[in-house]
């Protein structure tokens, strides 16, 4: 079995730096850390995770608390994962997914076994009881999202006002005005007061008057069949609509499927502009959905540095916004002329009985 006593005549050092860089009790040089690790790597060393916690009071351990029972795990979600554990790993500590409800009840239990060093909050509500907990057990934490009150806390979010100008605007210069918005179930207390709903569609209203526009807002639970219930209301209530913006990346699969079975094609009928999705989950539509590329990358790095900095002691790291951005697809495209809602209600009725 390799010791710190191999390594410290490979690399040339005393025991006691070898223990400074492995337990991270004292700095050492570039130069010095450099001759360790290689000397590690060629015999073959592993560190004592146990023994390392117990002597720098650190596990180098951080969690990702990810409301997973509410919220499903799409593309999006494994972006900001993998992102924050590749800034994890690159800093020398270690990120784990814990799949903990919004109330703070599991998050309370876990933090108090002193298993991580800090916590990055995902799905943040306006109002998220985790923050209380986080606080008074005096845990780092920092926030990709946003509550009310952020005085104090360490956060990096979407822009959403951004995020919603830039996608209006895009839909307005290629001659949209009938602009609908599925936001999601604010009725639902689960989401009611969800930061990425309240806040797209606090955008959305100030955009859309902004540009005088009709507002039109209608909601959408988190899944594929309800995006396609949300289109049938939309033809039904609102047949001059030319273009739909969706918050949830499951509702805006279904919203496509949705229209092509009710006899309407994409984006000739009705353009299709998910404000929130990743790449890979556009790929999944016929045709490829246009999106507003969500920033899980940039915002799950942001997070885990913003987190590693607190725990170190460092400088924090200021805020940020990172707005999405245009992604082309196939969904979007200047509106024809609007059928009319007898007109649209013969299409559906023939689709269905074919």
């Amino acid at each position: 079995m390799v010791t710190m006593r191999d390594v410290a005549e490979r690399a040339g050092v005393s025991i006691a730096t070898v223990s400074f860089l492995l337990n991270d009790t004292k700095p050492v040089t570039a130069t010095t850390r450099a001759r360790i690790e290689a000397a590690m790597a060629e015999l073959g060393y592993r560190r004592n995770v146990v023994a390392r916690a117990l002597a720098s009071r650190r596990t180098h351990i951080i969690a990702m608390a990810y409301p997973a029972l509410d919220h499903k795990f799409g593309f999006s979600a494994a972006e900001f994962f993998t992102s924050a554990a590749d800034a994890a790993r690159k800093q020398d500590y270690h990120l784990v997914l814990w799949p903990v409800g919004n109330d703070g009840t599991e998050l309370k239990e876990l933090v108090g076994q002193g298993l991580v060093d800090g916590v990055v909050l995902m799905e943040v509500q306006l109002d998220d009881p985790r923050v209380t907990v986080l606080q008074e057990t005096s845990t780092p934490f920092a926030l990709i999202g946003r509550t009310s009150s952020l005085e104090g806390l360490a956060h990096v979010d979407i822009d959403f006002d951004r995020t919603v100008e830039d996608a209006v605007g895009h839909l307005y210069e290629l001659g949209h005005r009938r602009i609908v918005l599925i936001s999601g179930n604010l009725t639902d207390p689960v989401f009611s007061t969800y930061g990425p709903y309240v806040r797209s569609e606090s955008a959305y209203r100030r955009v859309a008057a902004e540009y005088g526009l009709e507002i039109v807002v209608m909601e959408s639970s988190g899944s594929t069949q309800s995006g396609q219930e949300a289109m049938a209301q939309l033809v039904e209530a609102h047949p001059d609509t030319t273009a739909v913006l969706i918050v949830n990346e499951f509702a805006a699969l279904g919203a496509v499927a949705g229209l092509n079975r009710l006899g309407y094609k994409v984006p000739e009928d009705i353009s299709v502009l998910p404000l929130l999705m990743a790449p890979e989950m556009a790929a999944l539509t016929n045709p490829q959905l246009t999106i507003m590329r969500t920033p899980g990358p940039e915002l799950g790095q942001l997070g885990t540095e913003s987190l590693i900095r607190q725990v170190e002691g460092a400088d924090p790291l200021p805020p940020q916004l990172v707005p999405a951005k245009l992604y082309p697809g196939a969904t979007v495209a200047g509106p024809r002329a609007p059928r009319s809602k007898a007109g649209a209600g013969r299409r559906a009725a023939r689709k269905a009985r074919s």
